[in-house]
């Protein structure tokens, strides 16, 4: 009975989209407020259902309820609870819920927190955002639905992917769709806007929270997808530029750019033609990434690959809202009013290189990614596009964005003095300049561009401190004067800072792992000692060891550093039952310098040993935690008041202006 409730939930939550998605768009139109005022109604309705049919999914995964088609196939009553409930969105159908479940969540949030929004521009947002939910809820119940029974349910189910049974994958597909998702509001707000046929700075203020926060979700799941590739497939590196991997990060980068480029709008008005595309096309990169994991056309270790039929309807959505919304964008561009002028040397030209550098490197990512699938479709060839297409094209754009990040904060607005903007940055260089030439002494032996990215990884972090402080004037006033305008800052400017301090810290994590990694791959037989890294590493054989629904061949690996053993290593090969799938389960001694990473493969029938690989990965966490600190960046960003409380009203500020100035007469 609870699962037919949980589907009859799912039709209700598709007529309650289908009504929010026409009836406030109608009184917009009319100019009616009442129905205008439905569509938040129906927002926090449609948001009920669709929380009831994913607590009914979620319900027969936890008590293991196999008539359930999809709880056989992807769970087994063996299993921990944290993987019963993960086991939720670890397939195509129950992934999907989660993404509808995501997405009701920003439209019930837009229509609680935007009381300060003028009603027709929150009615049209809610409307298109209904019409979002309506194409997936049909798509759900017409192809993918995750409630159908089964005439001959199992004993105890298949299980899931062993890959996936991961507490990093229990929590990784979450994040990321919340920031995939989250680019759906950004993109109602574009739409409504064009259909309303104005953009101004109140706009820009109300749009940049929500791309706030879609992008910190969407770079906490970049991470930890990135986090557990690392540890959970044993290869030792922590970005493959994998098709999917390219699906997450082109929409990141899109979104970066749209977070810049809403600043400019803001302050100076300007720049609106550019952010409404930018705003289209952030949602467009999402939906063409559910379209590349859905379809059949990719494979991949985290890809759905799925029945062409599903491909096709999510083709079709993707041809209706970008094609529909680029057509919307066409027409109305030409209407959109610019804003003020600046000079070529100032803040918001800064700001429109930032763009162009984030959006070309979007491209070149995106191009690599489709390239090789137009080709197969056009011609029937078979190629690959892998890392060396990718680091010699993203790499060299991302280098003058780096190195013009700490500088454009420093510019004024509509025109600069560029001399002045670096010369309060020599702190910085200096810090920068130092830790290039350490890192030269230190590691002489190695790439001699590595040094260079170590300085500008301190380049970026030593001027996102040195911002905040020029802003409180330290230096020029007396300390206590500056500590107290320090304080008195936005929480904004704190929050860029932290941001970019945290892409400081990834600089210095990749630098570190691509210029400095060491590997040995070699059979080892028990008692056998081998030095990496000043480490020593003594193999001391392979034991059994059973879990609840695994067993593993665990080797036992002894490291030594400085005299004394400072950890026991345990990589094992995994079998997972019922399945018999396996796994490879690393082993990391995190150093202060970076990863001690071990993983063990088959044994060698020839010498008795196993066939082990280690790594030492110089400097690789920080990647992660530079990750962790941008995200943080963002949360303390969006903590101003300034995002709580919207935009004012112009008219209402003029009108109160008018009022004071005429009391003061």
């Amino acid at each position: 009975m609870i699962i037919e409730a949980g589907h009859f939930a799912l039709v209700l939550a598709l007529i309650t989209a289908g009504y929010q998605s026409v009836v406030p768009l109608y009184g917009a139109h009319r100019g009616d407020a009442r129905l205008m005022s439905v569509g938040r109604t129906a927002a926090l309705a449609q948001l009920f259902f669709v929380g009831a049919a994913f607590l009914c999914l979620t319900y027969a995964f936890v008590v293991s309820d196999f008539t359930v088609k999809l709880v056989a196939a992807n769970s087994h009553s063996a299993k921990p609870l944290l993987y019963k409930i993960s086991g939720v969105w670890a397939n195509h159908e129950g992934s999907m819920l989660l993404w509808i479940l995501i997405l009701a969540l920003f439209g019930a949030a837009i229509a609680v927190t935007g009381r300060n929004l003028p009603l027709p521009l929150r009615a049209r947002t809610l409307a298109v955002q209904g019409m979002i939910g309506v194409a997936f809820l049909a798509f759900i119940l017409f192809t993918s639905n995750p409630f159908e029974r089964l005439p001959s349910p199992p004993v105890n189910g298949n299980g899931i992917n062993p890959l996936l049974q991961d507490p990093a994958l229990a929590f990784h597909p979450p994040f990321l769709y919340a920031g995939y998702v989250g680019l759906s509001s950004v993109f109602s707000f574009a739409a409504a806007a064009l259909i309303e046929g104005k953009v101004d700075a109140a706009w820009a203020r109300w749009v940049r929270p929500w791309t706030l926060a879609a992008w910190m979700f969407l770079t906490l799941g970049i991470a930890m997808g990135s986090w557990w590739a690392y540890y959970e497939l044993g290869w030792g590196g922590w970005w493959f530029w994998d098709p999917v991997e390219n699906a997450s990060l082109i929409p990141w980068l899109v979104a970066t750019a749209l977070l810049h480029s809403a600043i400019v709008v803001e302050k100076r008005d300007a720049l609106k033609v550019w952010t409404i595309l930018l705003s289209v096309l952030a949602f467009s990169m999402s939906l063409l990434g559910t379209f590349l994991v859905r379809s059949g056309v990719l494979t991949s270790v985290h890809a759905f690959a799925v029945d062409p039929e599903r491909g096709v309807f999510i083709l079709l959505i993707l041809c209706f809202f970008i094609g529909g919304a680029l057509t919307l964008f066409m027409l109305r561009a030409p209407q959109l009013r610019q804003g003020g002028l600046f000079a070529p040397i100032s803040r918001e030209s800064a700001l429109v290189v930032n763009n162009l550098l984030l959006s070309s490197a979007a491209a070149a990512v995106l191009t690599g990614t489709l390239y090789p699938l137009a080709l197969e479709v056009i011609g029937g060839a078979k190629i690959s596009v892998g890392p060396p297409f990718f680091n010699l094209t993203f790499g060299p754009l991302m280098v003058p964005l780096l190195l013009l990040l700490p500088i454009g904060p420093m510019l004024a607005w509509k025109r600069a003095d560029a001399w002045a903007a670096v010369q309060r940055l020599w702190v910085a260089a200096i810090i920068a300049l130092i830790a290039g030439g350490i890192a030269f002494g230190l590691k002489s032996n190695g790439p001699l561009l590595a040094p260079l990215g170590i300085a500008l990884g301190m380049w970026l972090i030593a001027g996102a401190i040195a911002e905040p402080l020029y802003r409180a004037r330290f230096g020029e006033v007396p300390m206590a004067i500056a500590f107290r305008r320090l304080l008195g800052l936005p929480r904004s400017t704190f929050g860029t800072a932290i941001a970019h301090a945290g892409v400081g810290l990834v600089v210095l994590g990749i630098v570190g792992v691509s210029a400095w990694r060491q590997e040995q791959v070699l059979v080892m037989t028990p008692g056998q000692v081998v030095n990496v890294a000043g480490a020593t590493i003594t193999f001391g054989g392979v034991v059994p060891v059973k879990g609840p629904n695994w067993q593993d061949e665990q080797g036992r690996f002894q490291v030594v550093s400085g005299g004394r053993e400072v950890a026991v290593l345990t990589p094992a090969k995994r079998t997972m039952q019922p399945s018999g799938q396996t796994t490879s389960e690393v082993g990391i001694h995190p150093f202060w310098t970076g990863d001690l990473y071990i993983a063990m493969g088959d044994g060698d029938r020839a010498s008795g040993g196993r066939v082990v690989r280690i790594y030492y990965n110089p400097l690789v966490a920080l990647i992660w935690l530079g990750a962790l600190v941008m995200f943080i960046g963002g949360a303390v960003s969006l903590s101003d008041r300034r995002f709580r409380v919207g935009a004012p009203n112009r008219s209402a500020t003029r009108k109160a202006g008018r009022q004071t100035a005429g009391a003061r007469a």
